[in-house]
């Protein structure tokens, strides 16, 4: 009888890499779909996620159509559906998917619980929704109440303190002595998982002057070109070593890449993160002046103590997205009947207007008006008590019984919603 909001999800939970990526959808890709989703399926509000880890597409209709949407996103990305639907898992429940959106929002479902990005990956969905004109009361209701609550758990929660990440932690790491660096020069040596990630989180918070190399030129190049920063051939790492203030290594090799040698002459102040296993960074180069080194060890260190706050935090990150969700559910139950109250009023007003047409002729302008203030006063009244009785069986999951009632009583199926 009513839109009921669904979920169908691919994440990294079920789905590995070679298929995540084959299914990921960029801006354009994600307002296209939705599109096609307005113009194929009856749903009045959809709202498109899609990242490294994650595609996921949430959608409001009276009808179930998770199998179709999937079909249909195979279709866009040229991809046989019985291919991908079995990593698909589909949330046909209202309440349910609404909670799985705020546990993605909050990052209580990423890879790297408490995930910093996720908060803005979700705002740039809504925004692309938005957009598209595809975003209704129910999901801007459910949306802004997700947001504050992400508000609450930053400001009363140790759930986002730290970093829990090596990219992150690394970058953390960095942080901690970019004040003593005057616009340094940044060099990232090797990028497999981590050495991306490391550019792609310094890309994210803003950082310039950055340089990129690679064993496999082309990946650095299309790196680069996507984050805007500088390539350096891999020929010629040992003087952009040399030159740079600042590297982070994870390049694997089986004998250090960077050693005293190479750094004999040094004569600045330069900071070294070795994120290799084996390691890229001979562990006595901190016998030179000046050269300063981290390794993995100490990386992950602060990333796992980080990491064990964030799970201390999540009882308390659950308890508050439970009172928001309590909230949510009782204003999303009371969205049901709000047409049905309309209704009852419109149908009341009428019978009132009615019956006072009957005897308007024969009173004054002021007995009218009088009249009027009367019978208006006595409908308030009278409409108090079923709209209560109404948004209390929506408490008890009993409304629809009710508005069948009231439908029948006032015949209101033939009155429009004001």
């Amino acid at each position: 009888m009513y839109g009921q909001f669904k979920a169908i999800t691919i994440s990294y939970k079920n789905a590995p890499l070679a298929i995540r990526e084959r299914i990921a959808l960029n801006e354009d890709e994600c307002k296209a779909l939705m599109l096609k989703i307005k113009e194929f399926f009856e749903v009045s509000e959809t709202l498109i996620l899609s990242t490294c880890n994650r595609t996921e597409i949430y959608y409001t209709s009276e009808n179930t159509l998770s199998v179709e949407l999937i079909k249909l996103l195979a279709a866009e990305k040229a991809l046989n559906s019985d291919e991908i639907l079995p990593y698909f898992e589909i949330i046909d429940d209202q309440k349910e998917a609404a909670n799985y959106l705020f546990e993605v929002a909050m990052g209580l479902q990423s890879q790297v619980v408490g995930d910093l990005q996720i908060p803005n990956q979700v705002k740039h969905a809504y925004q692309w929704s938005a957009d598209m004109q595809m975003a209704g009361p129910f999901l801007h209701r459910l949306l802004h109440t997700i947001f504050f609550t992400n508000k609450r758990v930053v400001q009363e929660t140790s759930f986002r303190d730290g970093a829990a990440s090596t990219s992150y932690a690394t970058v953390e790491m960095m942080e901690s002595f970019l004040p003593m660096l005057p616009n340094p020069k940044i060099l990232v040596v090797g990028l497999g998982e981590i050495g991306e990630d490391v550019s792609r989180t310094l890309a994210d918070k803003g950082y310039k002057n950055i340089t990129i190399t690679n064993r496999t030129r082309s990946k650095a190049e299309a790196l680069a070109s996507e984050l805007g920063f500088e390539v350096a051939d891999f020929e010629e790492v040992i003087e952009r070593i040399q030159t740079s203030d600042i590297i982070i290594s994870s390049v694997r090799m089986d004998n250090p890449l960077i050693t005293k040698e190479i750094l004999k002459n040094n004569i600045s102040v330069k900071y070294l993160i070795d994120l290799s296993v084996p390691r890229s960074i001979e562990p006595n180069i901190e016998e030179i002046a000046g050269v300063v080194l981290y390794d993995l060890d100490e990386i992950q260190r602060r990333a796992n103590e980080a990491l064990e706050r964030r799970m201390a935090a999540v009882p308390q990150v659950k308890s508050i997205i439970g009172e928001a969700l309590a909230e949510f559910n009782n204003w999303s139950q009371e969205m049901i009947v709000s047409p049905t109250i309309q209704k009852l009023k419109n149908a009341l007003e009428q019978i009132r207007k009615e019956e006072m047409a009957r005897y308007m002729k024969s009173l004054s302008e002021e007995e009218a008006e009088k009249m009027d203030k009367i019978t208006s006063s006595m409908m308030q009244k009278i409409i108090k008590l079923p709209v209560l009785q109404l948004k209390a069986a929506c408490k008890r999951g009993e409304a629809e019984t009710l508005i069948d009632v009231l439908n029948d009583l006032f015949n209101l199926e033939k009155q429009e919603v004001a």
